[in-house]
């Protein structure tokens, strides 16, 4: 089954950087697009960003773009995110997922907190 394990997430101060990674196993990973979603304290979900599957198509939500660079490398099963300039409203639990049947698959998160 899907299994995706987040790690990266932190402190860190307003304008500093964090890279988030996702290590996935479970399925073939290079034949489905991947995506990062997050959740601030009291909000829903929030989309952030979407790779495809070769990496060359990437979407990102305008609150995000610029900032925030989606990548992935197939060989190693692995998703990332770099997040520059970050703010306090970037604070979130941050999620790797994969869309299945009209849902999202999704792991256990990584917490960024932007604070100082």
């Amino acid at each position: 089954q899907v299994q995706l394990v987040e790690s990266g997430g932190g402190l860190v101060q307003p304008g500093g950087s964090m890279r988030l990674s996702c290590a996935a196993s479970g399925f073939t990973f290079s034949n489905y697009d991947m995506t990062w979603l997050r959740q601030a304290p009291g909000k829903g979900s929030e989309w952030v960003s979407t790779i495809n599957s070769g990496g060359y198509s990437r979407y990102y939500a305008d609150s995000v773009e610029g900032r925030f660079t989606i990548s992935r490398d197939n060989a190693k099963n692995t998703l990332y995110l770099q997040m520059d300039s970050l703010r306090p409203e970037d604070t979130a639990l941050y999620y790797c997922a994969t869309e299945r049947d009209g849902d999202y698959e999704r792991g256990q998160g990584t917490q960024v907190t932007v604070s100082g």
